[in-house]
């Protein structure tokens, strides 16, 4: 079978799209036809060998996939021709892919094989994000950075559907018309005096929430637009830096940090996967639907890993044989 494999970290010029041995399921395994792979910056990471885990080449990168099942063990629960979603450590880029019957779940009908593996990262991590981390109410206001990426997108389009108002800051001119066409009630450029363009917006009171998967220097302003009770997920450090803060501010202004690592707490507590996909799955049920995926071909997924690192990618990007 075909799939991407990283020789060399060295980015995405470091992969190539080679035949490779065909896939045989351990027993608590399904094997899996994949027709749609996303793309998330942990792969792009990975490529460069600066992701938190260090896998030496020759690996097929790949934490999404979208699909059928191809071969299924017995009690598993689950049928040949089905549709299937699965997250994945790695070996999303290929053709096929093994994946253990745990990680692995109906596609919801509504979606396609692109919008369905959509979902898988980004929507559940921010479904846990409000729904676990911060407690998020109707009515809150919360201020999404980085709001053109999967991350953001995926914040914008389930804070309205959880009831709250949101103020996109979008740092890419280009990006602010997709921005818009997500339902943000604001859209402020992340240019000089941003932090006080969405302090106007909110009356002067400030916003209940900030989603951060940006990182870097945007972090001390967005810590500034707080409201009293306020709360700053840090779920990634796009822009590449991690910032630090004095913890008197927090104590001083009433305010919060709270870390998001929606992989994380799911290998600690398994179990609570099925509850965050649940929740999620009733917002989709009620009308939600990610924005049309931008796709690439599978044998092109250098070129669109390159794309993401370059900031051309809005919403998702998905892989598709």
């Amino acid at each position: 079978m075909k799939a991407c494999v990283v020789q060399e970290l060295s980015g995405p010029s470091g992969m190539s799209y080679t035949d490779v041995p065909d896939v045989s399921p351990g027993p608590d395994q399904v094997l899996v036809d994949v027709r749609a792979a996303g793309v998330c910056f942990p792969d792009l990471l990975l490529t460069k060998g600066e992701y938190q885990l260090k896998v030496p080449p020759p690996f097929t990168p790949g934490m999404e996939i979208a699909g059928v099942v191809a071969a299924a063990p017995e009690g598993s629960g689950l049928t040949v021709g089905q549709r299937v979603s699965a997250s994945t450590l790695l070996g999303g880029y290929a053709e096929q892919v093994a994946v253990p019957v745990s990680a692995v779940r109906p596609s919801a009908a509504e979606l396609d094989d692109a919008e369905a593996v959509s979902l898988l990262v980004n929507y559940n991590t921010m479904y846990f994000a409000y729904e676990r981390r911060a407690a998020l109410r109707p009515g809150e206001t919360v201020l999404v950075l980085g709001s053109a990426g999967g991350v953001g997108t995926a914040a914008i389009q389930i804070a309205k559907a959880m009831g709250a108002r949101v103020i996109a800051a979008v740092n890419r001119e280009s990006a602010v018309e997709f921005v818009r066409s997500l339902g943000p009630d604001a859209v402020v450029p992340l240019t000089e005096g941003w932090a006080q363009a969405v302090r106007d917006a909110t009356d002067g009171r400030g916003v209940d929430m900030v989603v951060d998967p940006v990182g870097g220097e945007v972090f001390d302003d967005a810590i500034r637009t707080l409201a009293t009770d306020g709360r700053l997920l840090v779920i990634g450090f796009a822009a590449g830096g991690i910032p630090t803060i004095k913890v008197n501010r927090l104590l001083l202004r009433n305010v919060g940090v709270l870390g998001v690592a929606y992989g994380e707490y799911i290998n600690r507590d398994p179990a609570s996967a099925e509850v965050f996909a649940a929740g999620l799955n009733k917002l989709v049920s009620a009308g939600l639907r990610p924005p049309p995926p931008m796709r690439f071909p599978l044998s092109e997924a250098s070129a669109a890993l390159e794309a993401l690192a370059d900031g051309a990618v809005f919403g998702k990007l998905v892989l598709e044989p």
